[in-house]
């Protein structure tokens, strides 16, 4: 195979869509990470999130909710989304995965987009609060799961049947719409559960 085609193959608008997505999500965790530190040393400290009582992430870096598994989960986030930065990058370079990796990846993701929603539930029913930082987090690791969802089998990454390949190929094609539901449906519950426009119109 020539070089050319070798370039070609390169899924990389997928690698570089990881890359920025990884690389938001971690400057978001990162932030949070560095506002809970400042918390720590001095808790007369007002965080750089704190626009208003509902738009805040000072109740939910407080909470039982925001450490679970007994340290903050700030640590976790900055961790883990190195791996699609790591991962597109990867593909930009040229590499090619196995199977089991890719399964293996969105076992990850998926880990982390069930662990957004429920973070979203406790900080919309529970604490009241919407976390500017804590959006970013989740307005990126609900595309990171849904296109790496279906991209591998769409792309024969993950070898199918033609007609399973044809089936994700069909999916895949709608994951922008899927993502736009999901934003849709957060913000009609935090809608109805926080009424966030009317604290913006206050604004």
């Amino acid at each position: 195979m020539s070089s050319e085609s070798r370039v070609a193959s390169r899924p990389v608008a997928f690698a570089v869509f990881s890359i920025i997505a990884g690389a938001i999500g971690w400057f978001a965790s990162f932030e949070l990470l560095t506002e809970y530190m400042k918390t720590l040393a001095n808790p007369d400290y007002v965080p750089n999130c704190a626009v208003s009582v509902l738009v805040t992430c000072g109740p939910n870096m407080g909470s039982w909710q925001g450490s679970l598994l007994g340290f903050s989960n700030t640590i976790i986030g900055v961790s883990a989304f190195m791996a699609p930065i790591i991962v597109g990058a990867a593909l930009l370079a040229g590499a090619r995965f196995s199977p089991w990796f890719w399964r293996v990846y969105q076992l990850g993701l998926l880990a982390g987009f069930a662990f957004v929603v429920w973070l979203f539930s406790q900080s919309v029913f529970v604490l009241g609060t919407l976390c500017p930082w804590c959006m970013v987090v989740w307005t990126v690791m609900i595309p990171l799961w849904w296109v790496t969802a279906f991209r591998p089998y769409a792309a024969g990454d993950v070898p199918l049947s033609r007609k399973s390949r044809d089936l994700f190929q069909r999916l895949y094609s709608w994951t922008w719409v899927i993502v736009l539901l999901c934003y849709v449906l957060i913000a009609f519950i935090a809608q109805l559960q926080l009424d966030w426009l009317a604290e913006f119109a206050r604004a």
